[in-house]
This record gives structure tokens, C-alpha cells and sequence, in this order.
């Protein structure tokens, strides 16, 4: 692998800058849990090297595709769970994927 997880745990660091992560009231270090994550896909990306290019990008977009997903649920989930009212953008994309059904 060409990334060390400590090298990862600072880019996610960066880019974080941009976009926040909230949190909250976690009862866990944020760099323990930067360390995890960065441990787990530097693995994961190691365990690609028998993989063509093609195939790790589209491993990669599949990965990055579910995490998205699961993000865009947990934070509906949460703001439902405190009667938030869903921004005008998750309204439209969840009406959307009612009506594809």
C-alpha cells in the first residue's frame, strides 16, 4: 500500500476541515476512532493488490457508494427521531425514490 494509516488519519483530517463530522457526545476519541477506520481501509486496500486497476476502482466506488447510503439513512433516521424537518434536497430525493418504486 502506498498510504501508512497514520498518513491516512491526516488526510481524513483535511478533509474534514471542509466538512465536519459531528461528534457529538461520543464516548470515544475522535483520533481513536480516525485510527480504526484508517487501520480497517488501509487493509482493505492491501488486501486489493491481487485486484486489476479496474476492478479496485469499481471495489472502492462500491464501498464509498454503501457508506454514502448508510450516512444519507443514519442522518434521516436521526433527524426524524428529533421531528427535524427534512431540508427541501432529502425531501425531493427521498419523493424521487418513492415514486421510482
Amino acid at each position: 500500500m502506498s498510504i501508512s494509516p497514520q498518513q491516512l488519519q491526516e488526510l481524513m483530517k483535511e478533509v474534514e476541515q471542509e466538512d465536519p463530522i459531528d461528534f457529538a457526545d461520543l464516548p470515544f476519541d475522535e483520533d481513536d476512532l480516525r485510527n480504526i477506520v484508517a487501520d480497517h481501509l488501509c487493509e482493505m486496500a492491501e488486501s486489493l493488490n491481487r485486484f486489476s486497476v479496474e476492478d479496485k476502482v469499481i471495489t472502492l466506488l462500491a464501498v464509498s457508494a454503501k457508506l454514502v447510503l448508510e450516512n444519507l439513512v443514519l442522518h434521516v433516521q436521526l433527524l426524524r427521531r428529533h421531528g427535524i424537518p427534512l431540508n427541501q434536497e432529502i425531501e425531493t430525493l427521498l419523493k424521487d425514490l418513492r415514486h421510482k418504486k
